[in-house]
């Protein structure tokens, strides 16, 4: 049985090279299709930024939380909606979990379009990850849909 509260937490160097490109993808600076997203935490009420990858399958688009149940996903989940973009030009997005069924077919193009810069923190997967593995690990992995 997969774990579905998996947690990857990053290291600090990990940490330090997020808030480098959560910086620049701030300040309207893509690397390798990166966005900042802002979202507001659960207990908080403060605004939390972190940078993802933005996928866009079939004309809509998906956010990915290869790491497993991170801060940003629980509070993206809590919330139902997230603030994405530069800071100067951010806007309001509604996110939709997707049903576990559902996220193979988001998951299996994310690790092949950014496998090499998740690989080791996306339970295991790799491109050539076969359906079943997918399918089996996509419990762990968070997977929004942009609406």
């Amino acid at each position: 049985m997969p774990d579905t509260v998996r947690y990857n937490r990053p290291n600090r160097a990990a940490r330090a090279f997020n808030e480098v490109l959560r910086w620049l993808a701030e300040a309207g600076i893509s690397v390798a299709g990166s966005c900042a997203i802002r979202v507001r935490g659960r207990t908080s009420g403060q605004m939390r930024g972190v940078v993802v990858n933005v996928l866009e399958v079939d004309g809509r688009r998906y956010l990915v939380s290869p790491r497993g149940n991170t801060q940003w996903a629980r509070n993206a989940r809590a919330a139902g909606q997230i603030e994405m973009g530069s800071r100067r030009r951010s806007r309001v997005v509604n996110v939709t979990e997707l049903a576990d069924d559902a996220k193979p077919a988001i998951i299996a193009p994310y690790v092949d379009r950014w496998h090499w810069e998740v690989k080791g923190h996306v339970a295991g997967l790799t491109p050539e990850s076969s359906a079943a593995e997918i399918r089996a690990a996509a419990p762990s992995i968070p997977v929004f849909e942009l609406t």
